[in-house]
């Protein structure tokens, strides 16, 4: 009987291993290593602690809940305290137009953007990346990478001062030199891009100022600055046009910032709005460590939701249909006055009193 095993001959077992041999090479020339990892690898930069994507993108993005409606708690009926917001709806909205997991988790936003460089969370890469960053100029270019806008370019920047007795300590004419000027550290417009905005009462830009940041520090950056300002610690505090709109509170709320922050028109005031120089693009959906690659995953996803119902009705929901980008399911014919934050001084007709200081006369 035949003792020698499977293969009768040793040309048999040769052959064999030539072909095995030539198929590999064969295999390898086809597919490069970059292509075999797309192919049979995850489909999301990884993680530490969170299992990869396996047939498609699983994406974890950031919020923090100190700034509604773009990021916010929610309370029941709208959800059990979960983490809310335009940002979040239209993330979980992806999910719709696109084979992607989204999740979205509570962050501080310190641990996204910080004193002028990338959050630690977002370094260590906690999440994919923390969602409803302006696109600003300047340093966070450096770090960071945008996905595509999800609202307009309607985030201009102001500068508030204090009011004594109704009248602004710094008025609108000022160029600031000479000023302490307090940033709202972590937050767009970020303090390098004031140099580049112009005062809308003398149509020069600013100069000369010092950028300061508030002695105090908490979970919530913009108390911290306008608490600085009004101790003195600052002559004018560089902000978001609308965030002391934004931080008005209804009757009862118990929000941090709703008793220091309803001073507004009476202990301080806007001398300036409508400042859209600091800005490259509008909110995106989120931001991302420079060389992520997450661009290519959410941005084709973006523009298929932007095109969505579900992307109006969330426009709708938390009342920023003049800042989202029309599409067919938005009603045709009407146009929605240009809210007064994103005015420019020189054209205000409110007064301090109203929380926008129109340019002195001269």
């Amino acid at each position: 009987s035949n003792k020698r095993g499977v293969f009768d001959s040793p040309s048999q077992l040769d052959f064999l291993t030539i072909m095995a041999v030539r198929l590999a090479l064969g295999f390898a020339s086809l597919i490069s290593q970059g292509q075999a990892a797309e192919i049979c690898g995850p489909k999301e930069p990884l993680i530490p602690g969170v299992m990869g994507g396996k047939m498609y993108p699983k994406i974890i993005l950031g919020q923090d809940i100190d700034w509604p409606p773009y990021a916010y708690m929610g309370t029941p009926p709208e959800s059990d305290f979960e983490v809310e917001g335009i940002g979040k709806d239209i993330a979980m909205g992806l999910e719709t137009v696109c084979n992607i997991s989204m999740t979205v988790v509570e962050m501080r936003w310190s641990e996204c953007w910080g004193d002028g460089m990338i959050g630690n969370g977002l370094k260590a890469g906690v999440a994919h990346g923390c969602m409803t960053y302006t696109h600003t100029h300047g340093a966070r270019n450096r770090f960071m990478e945008f996905s595509k806008p999800i609202l307009k370019d309607n985030k201009p920047g102001g500068l508030i001062v204090r009011l004594n007795n109704g009248v602004p300590e710094v008025n609108g004419l000022s160029d600031l030199n000479g000023k302490k000027v307090v940033d709202v550290v972590g937050w767009a417009p970020t303090a390098d891009t004031l140099a580049l905005a112009e005062n809308k009462c003398t149509k020069e830009r600013f100069t000369g100022f010092e950028m300061v940041q508030p002695s105090t520090t908490t979970d919530n950056a913009n108390n911290d600055a306008l608490t600085a300002l009004l101790a003195g610690e600052a002559d004018a505090m560089w902000v978001y046009a609308d965030q002391a709109k934004n931080y008005q509170c209804a009757e009862g709320a118990t929000d941090s910032w709703c008793t220091l922050w309803s001073g507004w028109g009476t202990t301080f005031a806007y001398i300036q709005t409508g400042l859209f120089g600091h800005a490259k693009a509008g909110t995106t959906l989120a931001l991302s460590k420079k060389g992520s690659g997450l661009a290519k995953i959410w941005d084709p996803c973006i523009d298929k939701f932007l095109e969505t119902k579900a992307y109006y009705d969330a426009c709708v929901k938390h009342s920023f249909t003049e800042s989202c980008f029309p599409n067919e399911h938005f009603p045709g014919g009407a146009t929605e006055e240009t809210p007064i934050w994103e005015k420019a001084t020189d054209t205000l007709t409110s007064t301090c009193a109203d929380g926008y200081c129109p340019c002195p006369v001269v």
